[in-house]
């Protein structure tokens, strides 16, 4: 794939495929991802999405297949992909021994923001989190939900056209969960495209678009509209149970 691709989309790949000697953890995917929207990937631990993620990230080279992400070709510009990209893992990206405005200063920094402009984005997006007053203090002092929000901040510091959430709210309550996903919408409403991979299937709701995969493959992709209409299911979990029930990797 070259940097002509469709403007309307951000990100497109084409069989893309991740195999660990004789295990195929990701099996031929194909799918497009829209400008603008919040697409989610969703599966049980064990079904690949990490390891997807982590090729569109310019993390990991595919073993066949091919693909672009924001222009940038995923085998051959691993790292033009980095920089155009936020990126959340499950582990955070947070230094615990940084204070909370160290952090975005080091990461901003990594990301070529100008000083001026960082201390800008930096003290706006805190006093939106309402964290500005907490901004001299340690990460590690930190209860759970607040980091998760800050790790969200920190990856959309250089206002990248993509951001990558992988498992974002794994571990924290549900009204942190739901306060994570305002920011998500806020941050889409501005025009950054989100991919988020979840466990939870609630949160499908939540997303334009979702993409379900089982054993490496994806097995369904579509609104979560259409897809329990598809599956004649109530919820999108009844969904997830349709599709898992013959998968052969687990937890």
């Amino acid at each position: 794939m070259s940097n002509t691709n469709n403007n309307s989309f951000i990100i497109q790949v084409k069989d893309l495929t991740k195999q660990f000697g004789n295990f195929t953890a990701v099996d031929h995917i194909s799918f497009e991802v829209k400008r603008g929207e919040i697409f989610g990937f969703l599966g049980a631990n064990g079904a690949g999405k990490t390891t997807a993620m982590r090729m569109l990230c310019g993390l990991s080279y595919p073993t066949s297949g091919s693909g672009t992400v924001a222009g940038f070709d995923v085998i051959k510009e691993g790292e033009k992909i980095k920089r155009h990209i936020g990126y959340m893992s499950q582990r955070f990206s947070l230094y615990d021994d940084l204070t909370v405005m160290e952090n975005m200063e080091l990461f901003g920094g990594i990301y070529q923001v100008k000083s001026n402009e960082l201390k800008k984005r930096a003290k706006a997006l805190l006093q939106n989190l309402e964290f500005f007053e907490e901004r001299n203090t340690l990460v590690s002092a930190l209860p759970l939900g607040w980091k998760q929000k800050l790790a969200f901040a920190v990856a959309t510091l250089h206002r990248p056209e993509i951001v990558f959430l992988d498992e974002p709210t794994g571990g924290v309550d549900p009204i942190t969960r739901r306060q994570f996903w305002e920011m998500i919408y806020q941050a889409a409403s501005e025009g950054t495209t989100i991919f988020v991979t979840t466990h939870y299937m609630d949160e499908a709701e939540y997303c334009n678009r979702i993409s379900m995969m089982v054993d490496g493959k994806i097995k369904a992709l579509d609104s979560p509209a259409n897809l329990k209409k598809m599956f004649n299911a109530a919820s999108m979990d009844k969904v997830f149970r349709i599709l898992a029930r013959d998968a052969q990797r687990g937890d």
